[in-house]
């Protein structure tokens, strides 16, 4: 697994937080689309789509895992029935991981640099949550070459 550290600024988001079992993220993330549509926020130009794990999968009850579907924007977002909010990414230094594949299988890549890199560098997790950066979507590209950067926040 190849490991790069590097420093990201902070980056502001529309957020739309899931709250429930992992299996029905599509159906928020779809909700999520559906407000960028409403609100005129479909970009029309490609905007980098993140996902944030507000909780750790391993750890929760499954029905209430949570999960933030987000998209950049350099503007704040008004209020709206949907419940998509204001949020921040924040800046520091973070390792990262490029994931080509599903995306089912992320958590396995997220557990090995938690399980086996962490430990072996001298290197603590920093109190954020670990973030997604999804880099590109189906069916533009077949579920094989899906690309992710994983965002492992460290002091």
């Amino acid at each position: 697994m190849r490991v790069n550290i590097v420093n990201i600024k902070a980056i502001k988001v529309a957020a739309l937080e899931h709250v429930n079992e992992l299996e029905t993220l599509d159906q928020s993330m779809a909700f999520f689309r559906a407000w960028q549509k409403d609100s005129g926020c479909l970009p029309t130009t490609p905007t980098r789509m993140f996902g944030v794990a507000l909780s750790d999968p391993d750890v929760r009850p499954i029905e209430s895992f949570r999960f933030a579907i987000c998209s950049e924007i350099d503007t704040d977002i008004a209020e709206n029935s949907f419940g998509v909010m204001n949020r921040k990414i924040s800046a520091g230094r973070c390792a990262k991981v490029r994931h080509i594949g599903s995306r089912d299988t992320l958590q396995l890549k997220v557990n090995d640099l938690k399980r086996s890199w962490l430990p072996s560098r001298e290197e603590v997790k920093r109190d954020n949550p670990i973030f997604f950066e999804y880099l590109n979507f189906m069916p533009e590209v077949s579920e094989n070459r899906l690309l992710t950067d994983i965002y492992f926040p460290l002091r």
